[in-house]
C-alpha cells in the first residue's frame, strides 16, 4: 500500500498533496495510535493544529 501512496504523490500532479500522520491518544485504554492523512501542502498547517 505504501508504494502506491509514494507512487502517487510523486507524479506530475501528485507534487502539491503530504502524507501526515499524526499521533493520538486513546482516551479509553491510554495507548497512542497512528492516524495517516494525504492533504494538501498548503493544509498541513491546520491539519496538524487540529485535535
Amino acid at each position: 500500500m505504501a508504494k502506491k501512496v509514494v507512487a502517487t504523490l510523486r507524479s506530475s500532479s501528485g507534487k502539491d498533496f503530504a502524507k501526515v500522520i499524526r499521533m493520538a491518544k486513546s482516551p479509553k485504554t491510554g495507548a497512542y495510535t497512528f492516524k495517516e492523512s494525504i492533504v494538501p501542502n498548503d493544509q498541513v498547517k491546520d491539519f496538524l493544529a487540529k485535535k
